[in-house]
Order: structure tokens, then sequence, then C-alpha cells
């Protein structure tokens, strides 16, 4: 039994994704596969065994693909420990390979095994913080998210407290409205503390199960966006104590590289706890979610793999992993 089969097998029993998230998922991830692939078969041509030129043509594959070079780097040295052990191994092998050590690297972060979008129970309301700059499809996430968590059953209350942008909170009511839930919601210019102190109270006396506030994103003064999320998290405990439970950072999957740095950023002005990469479905940069996750040992929580409402979906890596190499 191969190393992809042992370490998901059994595990794989509950990964049900629906059939249409499946093929959802299969068309997400079109365009990363076929450029992926295309290349791979290039890098291969003539060769009958792995050796030192498929693995280096193998490494730039990889890095092209927005892998990134700490993890490009981790693969290829598996993989040549694997010729070392095995002596031979035929270039026809190269594709269970490559899925067994990806899908041995996404297993050491021991996330991505949900198939459903729910919430940790005996917590409520459940407040879900988001952050990501202007343009990653932030607040588009948090609406098809409420979407879900309403789907889902449960009660939920968004929070508008981008208030540098009338642009975000115009668009979140637009989600609030299409969704049929709950907004609050103060003026642009207004204190983004006192806007989800606000929701908060709210959702406590409408006895919300999940609570999402959208916060402003501006890299460019690094000091200002840590203060400011700090005071949000600060005011936001004065309603509920242990608030944030999460701090979903929101990357922008077709920037490949650039999603890798906005994450390094933001890590470092604020503690993050999940991610979500969109608009994979638009780039051949899918390896993206292979790098972040193993780079920042941050569980990569959802993806957006298409533009529909539904076309957000559960990160979950067994699923992926077939998905790429199906």
């Amino acid at each position: 039994m191969s190393f992809f089969k042992k370490i998901f097998s059994s595990e794989k029993k509950d990964s049900n994704l629906s059939q249409e998230a499946k093929q959802s998922l299969d068309k997400g991830l079109e365009k990363t596969k076929t450029s992926f692939f295309s290349k791979l078969t290039k890098a291969v041509a003539g060769k009958s065994k792995v050796d030192d030129d498929v693995l280096d043509n193998l490494e730039e594959i990889l890095v092209s693909s927005d892998v990134g070079v700490n993890t490009t780097l981790k693969i290829i040295t598996r993989i040549e420990k694997r010729v070392e052990e095995d002596k031979y191994l035929g270039t026809d092998e190269l594709n269970q390979i490559l899925r067994d050590e990806i899908a041995g690297l996404l297993s050491e972060t021991n996330t991505g095994e949900a198939t459903e979008f729910v919430i940790p129970v005996n917590t409520k309301p459940y407040v879900l913080m988001v952050v990501g700059v202007n343009g990653v499809g932030k607040t588009t996430t948090i609406g098809k998210l409420s979407y879900q968590f309403k789907k889902a059953g449960y009660k939920v209350v968004l929070g508008a407290a981008d208030t540098f942008r009338a642009a975000a909170i115009d668009q979140l009511q637009i989600w609030a409205d299409r969704v049929g839930i709950p907004i609050v919601r103060q003026e642009m210019g207004s204190d983004p503390a006192s806007v989800a102190f606000d929701t908060l109270q709210s959702a406590v006396a409408q006895n919300a199960d999940v609570v999402i506030i959208d916060t402003a994103g501006r890299l460019h003064n690094k000091i200002n966006l840590m203060n400011e999320l700090s005071k949000v998290k600060r005011v936001m405990q004065k309603v509920v104590g242990d608030a944030p439970h999460d701090v979903m950072l929101v990357l922008d999957g077709s920037t490949g590289q650039n999603a890798f740095e906005q994450a390094k950023q933001f890590t470092a002005a604020t503690e993050v706890t999940s991610l979500a990469v969109t608009k994979l479905d638009g780039t051949a940069k899918g390896g993206v979610v292979i790098g972040i996750s193993d780079q920042f040992q941050i569980p990569v929580k959802y993806i957006g793999v298409g533009e529909g409402i539904e076309d957000l979906q559960v990160f979950n890596k067994y699923e992926f992993v077939d998905s790429f190499f199906k």
C-alpha cells in the first residue's frame, strides 16, 4: 500500500464532500493541474528514471507553481531520499511519488480534515474576526461564509468594522440582504472597535451562534494596523470574554508569492489562527495552498474555487490532493 493510501485511506472514508462540491473543486483546480502536469510531462520527456536532471526540473516546476521555495525543498529532499533508498525510480512513478509526499506534508499540519461548515460546540456566540488587504475577496468570502453558516442552521450576525471604505460597508450590506441576516454598521470613518462592540452586544441580545467581524487591512502602516486590531480585540472582550475565537486571514491565491508576503506581514502584525485562500479557479497558482499551509503552519480552513455562492468550500486536504492528482 502506498504511503498516500496508508495515511489517507482510513480517514478518506469520512471526507464526504458532496458530489457537487467535488466537481466544483475539480473545476476550480483545473488551470493549476493543466499547467503543472504539462510542465511535468515536458520535464520527464525522454527520461525513464528519476535522476538529478528530473529533480532539478521538478524543483523549478514546483516553485513556478507557487508552492514556495521552502516547501519545494522539503518535497525534493523527500523524493531524493526515496531515490536513494530505492536506487531506481521510474519517471512513470513520479506522479504517485509526488502525490505521496504532498499528502504527507499536508498530513503533518493536523488540519484540513473538516467537510462541513461547523463551529465548535459550547462557544456561543462564536466570534470570527476577518483580516486581509483590499481586493483579495475578503467581503465576498464573509458573505459566502455567512450563507454557508446560515444554511447549516446557525444564526449569524455581521459587523461592518472596515469603516475606512464606504464601499466595504455597502458591499457587506448587500451580502447581508442577499443572505437574509442582520448586520451592524455605522458611518464611514467610525471607530472600528465601536462597531465590533455594538455587533457583539447585538449578537448576544439576539442569541446568535456566529458573529463575523469585517476589519480593515492596510499593510502600508503595520504599527497602526497592529494597534487597531488589538483595540478591536480588547473592546470585543468586554462583551464576550474570550473573543475573537478565530482570526482568519483572507489571501488571494491568484497572486502567488504576493500571498506569501501578505501572510508574513499579517502574522507579524496580529495573531492569525486560520486562512482562507480565494480565487483558485482563475489561476494556475493553486500550489500556493500547499506552500502557505506548510510554511506558516496555520490551518487553511476555506478555499474559493469559483464565483458562485456555493463555491466557497471547507478545505479538505484529502479531497484537495485527490482532485489535484486526478
